[in-house]
């Protein structure tokens, strides 16, 4: 059955995701940087990494897996690179900063890159190099995550979904921004069918014996049994080049673990041998580019702008008028979620009423 949605004003959303972290002890100005990920998520129209996602992080908390007050540290530090701890700290605040410095960096002295170690999940991927595309530079973003893929021929989830998110500046109005995780869906948009009792479509995962499941409940119950996996971009088998989306979820793996000396695959479970929660410990990296140091910044704009205008005049197949790239269709996404509020379902809302009741954020009676 289908749930009737509500729209709530994004202002309100917002607020309440920020005193939500507050009042878990994340400081103000991390916890709004929390909320403007995840607000950002949702005006682009990926419901699965938006408010959605906020109990995730209030379960981590509570948990004490996930620790709102820590500080990330610059361990080892270069003109173009730098090593950072996070300590289990807030996601999207680590990320922030990071990236901060990759502009930094990159401003100076063409490039920068940073490698983070022990991070927590920082929302979706885009938002990040969207910072450096903000500022005429080209951005990137890599994250590695708990198993959920399982490798071609395999039906044992090893690779996490290990998104690749890349932005670049360009004369349209709104940046070239493709932001992906390297399976064909991930978890997050399970826990969205979840919320609205809709089946996932045949062909996003599989059982341990390599057959399909389109039960999201089921799904998410078996995923860390090891008992479900997520598929590759491409899909099982290689008929369908399912190596590829393996490979990048590899490629990922090892700019995100490598690079940072951290733990990868399994070691990111977030359990002890004896069962014990513990943090998950993933690794990130994050680079800036400094178009300058090529090109002339508006020569790389109206470069990567004719680029899409070519795109956007190829042949179209019956019964389609238009052709998108990455990043365009969450761009004009943004003006009807303004306009109209995030669409909250049942299941969310009840979400929403749980984590203000509990922790007895005021204001929001008529809200949720």
């Amino acid at each position: 059955m289908t749930q009737a949605v509500d729209r709530i004003p994004v202002a309100v959303i917002e607020g309440f995701m920020v005193d939500v972290f507050k009042a878990q002890g994340v400081s103000d100005e991390d916890a709004r940087i929390c909320a403007s990920v995840l607000i950002a998520s949702d005006l682009r129209g990926i419901e699965s990494h938006g408010v959605g996602r906020l109990k995730y992080y209030y379960d981590r908390i509570q948990a004490g897996i996930q620790f709102p007050d820590a500080q990330m540290e610059i361990v080892k530090e270069t003109e173009t690179t730098a090593l950072v701890d996070a300590h289990h700290g807030m996601g999207h605040p680590t990320a922030y900063r990071a990236m901060q410095l990759a502009i930094g960096k990159a401003k100076a002295h063409g490039m920068g890159g940073v490698a983070v170690r022990n991070a927590t999940h920082f929302g979706i991927a885009g938002y990040y190099p969207l910072m450096a595309a903000a500022e005429g530079l080209v951005g990137f973003a890599f994250t590695n995550a708990r198993p959920s893929i399982a490798p071609t021929f395999s039906s044992e989830p090893m690779l996490g979904t290990n998104p690749i998110a890349f932005a670049a500046p360009s004369d349209l109005g709104f940046p070239f921004c493709f932001d992906g995780a390297t399976s064909i869906a991930q978890r997050g948009k399970i826990e969205v069918a979840e919320r609205a009792e809709k089946p996932v479509p045949e062909g996003w995962v599989i059982d341990a014996q390599g057959e399909p499941m389109s039960d999201p409940q089921a799904i998410l119950a078996a995923i860390p049994d090891f008992e479900a996996a997520l598929l590759p971009l491409g899909g099982a088998g290689e008929t369908l080049a399912g190596y590829k989306g393996y490979g990048l979820a590899t490629i990922v793996e090892i700019l995100s673990a490598a690079l940072s000396g951290g733990p990868f695959m399994k070691d990111l479970l977030g359990f002890e041998e004896d069962g014990t929660r513990r943090p998950h410990m993933l690794g990130q990296f994050f680079m800036a580019i400094n178009v300058e140091h090529f090109v002339p910044l508006p020569l790389f704009r109206q470069i990567v702008g004719d680029m899409v205008r070519a795109l956007h005049a190829a042949r179209k197949v019956p019964g389609e008028d238009r052709i998108y790239v990455a990043g365009e269709k969450e761009h004009e996404r943004e003006r009807e979620i303004r306009e109209k509020g995030v669409p909250v379902n049942r299941n969310l809302r009840q979400q929403l009423q749980f984590m203000r009741d509990t922790l007895n954020v005021k204001g929001y009676d008529t809200s949720f």
